[in-house]
């Protein structure tokens, strides 16, 4: 009998710069590694059953990333981490594990929205006039892949926050993740006339449905 499991795993500095599928490709490794048995899916060409939340853009962290993992048997959740932190590579931090109903939806339809921390390299003095211009902005027409959108309506939330310990100007972002149009920070940041390479973007929280977006 499979068991699902449910990671929140920390992506840090030293894998800023692994996309999506190579995260992907590391978890698989990283189970391996451990000696943990992944169940595979069936079919000509079998893979890992492995479920990640939502991808996270190429440059940025986070200290809230959810993947489900599926395990051929049940296994006691104390083994499973005492097999998977050894076999972690550096820029991965195991959070917290769970086991989770196994019909449950995939994790992607249940994400309602994501919340970023941005930290600017370079000052904006009008920096919340910024802010404000956008948020009573009735549409923020956008071009992504060829379709054009509109970025309002997915930005939840947006405001500055207090200096970091360097002096550094920071933002808050709730963007709203929604079948077929999801908002990403660097399309904010540019909204705002700010070049996404001169910003450091870090998730901090991802809202499922069962939780509140408001909290």
């Amino acid at each position: 009998m499979t068991q699902r499991l449910r990671l929140t795993f920390a992506k840090t500095e030293a894998m800023r710069f692994t996309g999506h599928l190579d995260l992907h490709h590391t978890w698989e490794r990283t189970f391996r590694r451990a000696g943990l048995p992944l169940a595979y899916s069936q079919g000509f060409n079998p893979h890992p059953r492995l479920n990640l939340a939502s991808a996270l853009p190429l440059g940025f962290t986070s200290e809230c990333e959810v993947i489900d993992v599926w395990l051929e048997e049940e296994m006691a959740l104390e083994s499973v981490r005492a097999a998977l932190e050894p076999a972690l590579p550096p820029g991965l931090r195991l959070l917290d594990l769970q086991a989770v109903e196994a019909h449950r939806p995939a994790l992607q339809s249940e994400l309602l929205a994501s919340e970023f921390t941005v930290t600017l390299l370079e000052a904006v003095p009008d920096l919340e006039a910024r802010c404000q211009t956008i948020l009573q902005a009735p549409s923020l027409p956008r071009l992504r892949r060829g379709k054009d959108y509109d970025l309002r309506p997915l930005i939840l939330a947006l405001a500055p926050l207090p200096d970091d310990p360097q002096g550094r100007q920071r933002l808050f972002l709730r963007l709203a993740a929604r079948e077929g149009t999801t908002g990403r920070p660097e399309e904010v940041l540019d909204a705002l006339g700010i070049q996404p390479d001169q910003a450091r973007v870090h998730r901090t929280r991802l809202v499922f449905q069962e939780q509140s977006i408001s909290n």
